[in-house]
């Protein structure tokens, strides 16, 4: 069997190549894939979350949240501050300039996505998501056996 008909070589390349096209877009950037979730994420919370719920997002240790976060502070792209919920806790926000940054990087993903998706009718691009929604569930069922 070709290798381009199985799966498996065929999502790795999708993925590969979406990976590199993005990683085009971004280059002038200077913001890793981890920030950029950070940024989507608080965006998403209206802009600002308990640092414990953004470590729990990333799905990374405490530690590499935190060194993640410091460079995002550095770069003035969050701010952090004590909870005023409890004291015990640290608050992330997304500053101005990263609310900026947060917007461009989701013009480019909009324009990526485009990218991928061209040429595919509503119908076909519906089936296609069906399909990876199957595969992907299939493959998390297996991770139980």
């Amino acid at each position: 069997m070709h290798e381009m008909q199985l799966l498996g070589p065929v999502l790795g390349r999708s993925a590969h190549l979406a990976r590199e096209r993005m990683d085009a877009r971004l280059r002038d950037y200077d913001v890793t894939p981890a920030q950029i979730h950070v940024m989507c994420y608080l965006h998403g919370c209206g802009g600002t979350a308990p640092q414990y719920e953004v470590t729990a997002h990333l799905q990374v240790k405490p530690s590499t949240a935190a060194g993640i976060l410091d460079r995002m502070e550095e770069r003035g792209l969050v701010e952090r501050s004590v909870s005023t919920a409890d004291a015990r806790r640290r608050q992330v926000t997304l500053t101005e300039k990263g609310a900026t940054l947060q917007a461009d990087c989701h013009r480019l993903f909009l324009e990526a996505e485009e990218l991928m998706l061209r040429g595919l009718t509503t119908e076909e691009q519906a089936a296609l998501f069906g399909l990876l929604r199957r595969v992907i569930a299939n493959l998390e069922e297996d991770r139980t056996t």
